[in-house]
């Protein structure tokens, strides 16, 4: 594969990470939605991930891939869980979740896209981009 298509691989995924971080920000600050202990989590998985890639993209660095790929999988999982527990309360056994419960929906849009499910769909799309990338930087395909 050619650095064209690995760099822009690595923007993509550059990408989806600053518009995720945004958009949370956005949900947080102008319709003042108030996060829950489990949406801080996936924050703190989220927003690194978008000066990480920033920065790898800058130094044509595609070795972040494995790194980013870390973060955005354990962060994806927590994504998952923070979702079933939106659609299957019964399932809230802990009380972590603190003054705002953590399945509470501000957004239930087509009644299955809440805010921790776009935080998931961001989450598996830079891993699935970002475990290619690192494929293609172990020599795996040849592409």
């Amino acid at each position: 594969m050619t650095d064209k298509k690995r760099d822009n691989l690595l923007f993509f995924s550059w990408a989806i990470s600053v518009i995720a971080t945004f958009g949370s920000l956005y949900f947080s600050e102008i319709k003042h939605f108030e996060p829950c202990e489990l949406c801080w989590f996936q924050r703190l998985f989220m927003y690194p991930l978008a000066l990480m890639l920033g920065v790898a993209y800058v130094k044509k660095d595609w070795n972040i891939s494995l790194y980013a790929s870390l973060l955005s999988g354990i962060g994806g999982t927590i994504s998952i869980y923070h979702y079933l527990l939106q659609k299957w309360p019964d399932l809230h056994q802990h009380d972590f979740c603190g003054i705002i419960p953590c399945t509470g929906q501000y957004i239930d849009w087509a009644g299955f896209i809440t805010i921790p499910f776009l935080a998931l769909i961001a989450f598996s799309m830079i891993f699935g981009i970002n475990i290619y990338l690192w494929k293609l930087n172990q020599g795996g395909t040849n592409h």
